[in-house]
C-alpha cells in the first residue's frame, strides 16, 4: 500500500470528514491559490521589496564608492608602482590590501544583513497573504482552499486572481488611509 505524504493525509482526512455530509445534500466548495504568484504579484510584496531597496540603498552606494576607490588605488599602483620608492610602494600595497579586506567585509555584512531583513519581510508577507486567503475563503464560503503541493487542479477552482484583486483593493485602502493621515 502506498504511503500518503503528510499533506496528502490532511487533504484525504478533510475530504473524508466532508463525505458523510453527502454530495447530494451539500456541494463542497474547493479552491486553489498559487502562493508563489501571490508572493510575486501582490502589491504588498512590491511595497516590501521597495522598502528593502530604500533601506539598503545608502549602504549599497557606500560599497560602490569603495569599489571605485579600490579600483583607483589599483590603477595608481599599477601605473606608478615602478617609479615609487620601495617604502612608498610597500605602503601603497599594504593600503590596497587593507582596502580590499575592508570592502570584502562590508560586502559580506551587507549581504548577510540584506538576506536577514529580506527573510523577515518575506515571513511577514507570507503571514499576511495567508490571512488574506483565509479571510477571502471565509467570505466566499469555501470549504477547502489548497496551495502548495497540489499535483493537479482544474483552472475553475483557482482563486488566485480573486485573492490578488482583494489584496490590491486592500493596498489601495491602506494607501488612501495613509495619505489622508498626512
Amino acid at each position: 500500500m502506498a504511503r500518503l505524504s503528510a499533506y496528502g493525509f490532511v487533504v484525504a482526512s478533510a475530504l473524508a470528514l466532508l463525505a458523510p455530509v453527502g454530495i447530494a445534500q451539500a456541494q463542497v466548495k474547493i479552491g486553489f491559490v498559487n502562493m508563489p504568484r501571490l508572493l510575486e504579484e501582490a502589491p504588498q510584496a512590491k511595497m516590501a521589496n521597495q522598502a528593502l531597496q530604500d533601506e539598503f540603498a545608502p549602504r549599497q552606494r557606500e560599497i560602490v564608492a569603495q569599489q571605485k576607490e579600490l579600483k583607483a588605488k589599483e590603477e595608481r599602483l599599477q601605473r606608478d608602482g615602478a617609479v615609487m620608492a620601495e617604502n612608498e610602494r610597500r605602503n601603497a600595497e599594504k593600503d590596497l590590501l587593507n582596502t580590499q579586506r575592508e570592502l570584502q567585509r562590508k560586502q559580506n555584512e551587507f549581504v548577510e544583513d540584506f538576506n536577514l531583513r529580506r527573510n523577515e519581510e518575506l515571513s511577514k508577507l507570507q503571514r499576511s497573504l495567508l490571512q488574506e486567503v483565509q479571510a477571502y475563503a471565509k467570505a466566499q464560503n469555501y470549504d477547502l482552499v489548497l496551495g502548495d503541493g497540489v499535483l493537479y487542479r482544474n483552472e475553475a477552482i483557482d482563486i488566485t486572481a480573486q485573492v490578488l484583486a482583494a489584496l490590491q483593493a486592500r493596498a489601495k485602502e491602506s494607501g488612501a488611509s495613509k495619505s489622508s493621515k498626512q
